[in-house]
């Protein structure tokens, strides 16, 4: 007799669906896992033998075949235990066959028969949904999975025992609830900053549009505290945003108590990151940090100082939206649109004044800057110098304007943008930097008078098609963030002054 228990494989975060098959039959005593496992599958048989053995069962003195279908597809994760384990309860007759029908079960186990918690329980309950599966889960998972339908049931036990006992009727588990978010505190705000009225403009034109920034001033400038203020100019993240970054979360094991919350991801990566941790892989693939800031901010302090590999490996994710992990037997895709905002200093002793100044002579700025590949630096729409602060601008009041204030003009821009693109049919645009290049001559062209201007820049630049497409979709939004329908020369000439901050100090150097 082969009992069949229904599973997940991860792929990204996509959960496709695996037959966990189980077979007792006569012959020598074996326990053989087949159908392409990983290393903590296969080892998934002594948990197994221990939790049964913890539960007051013992396995027959036959031959087990437990075979993971299909067959060809990798098989990774300790989450096959529990539905291996239920298989072989099943088979021997310690729970019904029937109660195991239409449900999508996953888990791992201890040796003494509770059920840990794993990674992947949101995609798997989706997957579920999409099936119209039920769903045995981990009790620890059980808040997290509950989020993927109101009309999903979930069982969540917290040891072999329980389960067995709820799957015979003697016993029976409420469905849980889903995971409260944690009271978070304030966020910080615009308001902090001192002086720097050139960088918060930069900072709501990026915000407005979703543009890539770069910061590049002396240490003590205020990079990173304006970085740091700019989830808070950016709206709430909608329904569809919070569980493409639920699920992506829950595939790296971060969603702990399936606690969700509207606020954008920021990630600061520390500059000594591999290109794996960056950009996600390793022996067993997992979301970088690229994935983790999905529909957020990716923040790069130091950016020269972080590896030539893992910073040229962010050009392809900067253009799609997506990272792909390429193997030899399998591709696996996380979503990844996010906003890079990158810092820097001038050069390597700091290129400020006093103790920053740089002794070493203009070739120290070159070639610290040179680190930066020039594919890189195309694709960040707004490059701004930022200047030393001042004692006057430290002891000067606060800033009037707060980020709530900025917030709203920044809504107010994204409102029109999102108005702009439902009305021309186009699905998953919600800002100008995602704007297909096809239909920018529709929605950003400019009057006689940008025309000219931007003719004439794009030669004393020296623009490439990307950095002249990016400077209309930058300029787009300086226009929205105006309220205006046509592009005017003031609104190119913002744009490009941001593209040219860059080029002047290069010379400079």
């Amino acid at each position: 007799m082969v009992v069949w228990v229904s599973t997940v494989a991860f792929e990204g975060i996509e959960a496709r669906a695996v037959d966990v098959q189980v077979q007792v039959a006569p012959g020598l005593p074996a326990f053989n896992v087949v159908g392409l496992p990983d290393k903590a599958v296969t080892e998934a048989r002594e948990r197994v033998r221990s939790a049964l053995i913890a539960s007051g069962l013992a396995l027959p003195p036959r031959r087990i075949t437990v075979n993971l279908a299909p067959a060809d597809l990798p098989k990774e994760g300790s989450h096959f235990d529990l539905p291996i384990a239920l298989g072989l309860m099943a088979a021997i007759g310690a729970v019904p066959q029937e109660a195991l029908a239409g449900v999508t079960v996953l888990g791992e186990l201890a040796l003494d028969g509770t059920i840990a918690s794993v990674a992947g329980c949101l995609p798997a309950a989706v997957a579920a949904v999409a099936r119209g599966h039920a769903l045995i889960c981990p009790e620890a998972c059980g808040p997290e999975a509950a989020w993927a339908s109101a009309d999903l049931a979930i069982v969540a036990p917290r040891s072999l025992l329980q389960i067995a006992n709820h799957l015979k009727g003697v016993q029976v588990l409420a469905r849980p609830r889903p995971g409260l978010p944690d009271a978070v505190g304030a966020q910080p705000d615009l308001r902090d900053v001192r002086g720097q009225e050139t960088a918060k403009r930069a900072l709501e034109i990026a915000a407005a549009g979703g543009h890539n920034i770069l910061l590049n001033g002396p240490p003590g400038a205020g990079k990173s505290m304006l970085a740091s203020r700019l989830p808070s100019l950016l709206p709430p993240l909608g329904a569809r945003e919070l569980l493409e970054v639920a699920m992506i979360r829950s595939i790296a094991g971060e969603l702990a108590g399936g606690r969700l919350s509207n606020r954008r991801p920021f990630r600061a990566p520390h500059h000594s990151a591999s290109m794996a941790a960056l950009v996600g892989g390793g022996a067993r693939p997992r979301p970088g940090e690229i994935a983790l800031a999905h529909n957020g901010v990716l923040f790069l302090d130091e950016l020269p100082e972080f590896s030539a590999q893992a910073l040229d490996a962010l050009r392809q994710p900067l253009e799609t939206g997506e990272a792909v992990i390429a193997r030899a037997n399998h591709r696996i895709a996380y979503p990844a649109r996010f906003q890079l905002v990158a810092a820097m200093n001038p050069c390597r002793c700091g290129g400020g004044e006093a103790g920053h100044a740089c002794r070493r002579g203009p070739r120290c700025a070159a070639d610290y800057q040179a680190r930066i590949s020039g594919p890189l630096l195309d694709r960040i729409d707004l490059r701004l110098d930022v200047p030393a602060v001042s004692a006057a601008d430290l002891m000067a009041p606060p800033a009037l304007e707060d980020s709530a204030t900025v917030a709203a003009r920044v809504a107010e821009a994204r409102r029109r943008q999102a108005s702009r693109f439902a009305a021309l049919g186009l699905e998953g645009v919600a800002v100008n930097a995602h704007a297909p290049v096809a239909l920018l001559e529709e929605i950003a062209r400019p009057d006689a008078a940008g025309l000219k201007l931007l003719r004439d820049a794009a030669d004393a630049l020296k623009l490439s098609a990307r950095g002249y497409h990016r400077v209309l979709k930058v300029a787009r939004t300086i226009a929205d963030l105006d309220g205006a329908e046509t592009l005017g020369r003031i609104h190119l000439a913002e744009a490009l002054a941001y593209r040219a901050a860059p080029a002047s100090a290069a010379q400079a150097a």
